[in-house]
C-alpha cells in the first residue's frame, strides 16, 4: 500500500459523510463612504441564507454570473471571510468557531486553488521553495521534504527536475498544476477550486480537468468547483448548484439539472451554452435576460430574480420562494444524490431540454 493510499484510508475512517455542510449561511461586506449626514457604512450581503452540502469524495459545481457570491462562499469555507450568520462545517470542523489547534487542523483539511495561477505564486520563489513552504509551516515531512516536493510534482504531471525553476518559466497550465501541487502539499481532504481553468486555453483546460478527476479518484478528495463555464462544470461535477444574487436558485444532479432545468434563470444560462452540432444550434431558442443583475446593496424583494424573469407575478414580489423538490426520476426521490431542488414559484415543467442534452454529446 502506498503512502497516499494509507493516508486516504486513515482519513476516510474519521471523516463525516458530508465533507462540506452549510446551513443558512450569511456573509456580508461593510462599505465605508460619505453621505449627506457624514460618514456612513453600508452593508452588502454577498451570501444570503445559502444551504448546501458536498458529500465526501464528490464534486459540487457552483455556477452563476459574476458578482453572485460564489467566490465569497468559497472564501468562507477556507476561513478567509468570517460568516455573519449560519453554520459552516468543513471536514467536521466548525469554521466560525475554529481557533488555535482546531484552526490549524482546518488549514490542513481544506485548501483553496486560485483562479490566476501566476498571481497566486510568489515570482521570487522557486517551485521547490513554493512547495516546501507549507510543509515547513505545518511541520510536515521533516528530513524528506526534497523527496516530498518530487512526489508532489509527479502527482500533478510535472517533471521533478524542474523544481529549481521559477513560475515565469512555466506555461499557464503548468503554473496551475504547481498551484494544485501546493494545495496538496499539506494533504487536504477538500479543495475549493475558484475558477481554476478560466484563465487557460480550452485545450489546456481539458488536461487540468482530467488531472483533478484523477486526483479525486486516487486521493478520495472532495471538491467545491466554482466556475461560470457551464460546459466545464458539467464535465467534472456530480451535482450542480446555480447561484443568483447571493442565493441558490436550483440544485441537483448534473444530468438532471442540465437536461431538465426547472428555474427560469438556469434555463436562460443553458440556452447560451454553444452546441457543437450545427443543426441543433440553428434550431435552439436563445433566452436573453432583460436588464442587469440588481445591486446587492438593494436586492429586489421576494424572489431576487423577478426583475429579469418573464414568468414573474405578484407573489414573486412579496414572497421569497422556498426550496421545493423536483422529481424527474420518481424512483430515486429519496436518494440525496438524486434530489433536484428549485426555489421558484413558477418552475419550468420537467420536460427534456434537447439542445442542452446535446451540448455534451
Amino acid at each position: 500500500m502506498t503512502a497516499a493510499e494509507a493516508m486516504t484510508q486513515s482519513a476516510a475512517a474519521t471523516e463525516p459523510p458530508q465533507a462540506i455542510d452549510v446551513r443558512d449561511l450569511v456573509a456580508e461586506y461593510h462599505l465605508k463612504g460619505r453621505g449627506r449626514m457624514g460618514r456612513r457604512t453600508r452593508t452588502v450581503q454577498a451570501v444570503a441564507g445559502v444551504d448546501l452540502t458536498v458529500p465526501r469524495g464528490r464534486t459540487l459545481g457552483l455556477v452563476g454570473e459574476t458578482g453572485c457570491g460564489k467566490t465569497t462562499l468559497g472564501r468562507v469555507l477556507v476561513n478567509l471571510v468570517r460568516p455573519a450568520g449560519g453554520e459552516v462545517t468543513v471536514g467536521g470542523i466548525d469554521v466560525a468557531a475554529a481557533r488555535g489547534t482546531e484552526l490549524r487542523r482546518l488549514r490542513r483539511t481544506v485548501q483553496l486553488v486560485f483562479q490566476d495561477p501566476y498571481s497566486s505564486l510568489n515570482p521570487k520563489l522557486s517551485v521547490r521553495a513554493l512547495l516546501t513552504e507549507p510543509l515547513t509551516v505545518h511541520g510536515l515531512h521533516p528530513g524528506r521534504r526534497e523527496e516530498r516536493v518530487a512526489e508532489l510534482l509527479e502527482l500533478v504531471g510535472l517533471d521533478p527536475t524542474h523544481a529549481g525553476r521559477f513560475p515565469h518559466q512555466f506555461s499557464g497550465g503548468q503554473r496551475q498544476r504547481i498551484g494544485i501541487a501546493r494545495a496538496l502539499a499539506v494533504e487536504p481532504r477538500i479543495l475549493v477550486l475558484d475558477e481554476p481553468v478560466s484563465a487557460l486555453d480550452v485545450s489546456v483546460q481539458a488536461g487540468v480537468i482530467n488531472l483533478l478527476e484523477d486526483l479525486q479518484a486516487e486521493l478520495g478528495l472532495s471538491y467545491l468547483f466554482i466556475a461560470h463555464d457551464l460546459s466545464v462544470v458539467r464535465q467534472i461535477s456530480h451535482e450542480v448548484a446555480v447561484m443568483y444574487l447571493g442565493r441558490i436558485v436550483e440544485r441537483g444532479p448534473a444530468e438532471a439539472l442540465y437536461d431538465r432545468p426547472a428555474h427560469p434563470y438556469t434555463k436562460a444560462l443553458l440556452s447560451a451554452v454553444p452546441v457543437p452540432d450545427p443543426r441543433i444550434q440553428r434550431t435552439r431558442k436563445r433566452i436573453v435576460l432583460d436588464g442587469d443583475v440588481p445591486s446587492p446593496l438593494a436586492p429586489p424583494s421576494g424572489c431576487r430574480f423577478r426583475t429579469r424573469c418573464w414568468k414573474a407575478t405578484d407573489i414573486c414580489a412579496t414572497t421569497a420562494p422556498p426550496q421545493t423538490l423536483v422529481s424527474t426520476q420518481p424512483a430515486t426521490v429519496g436518494d440525496s444524490e438524486s434530489a433536484h431542488q428549485v426555489a421558484c414559484h413558477h418552475p419550468e415543467p420537467p420536460t427534456l431540454i434537447g439542445a442542452c442534452h446535446a451540448c455534451h454529446a
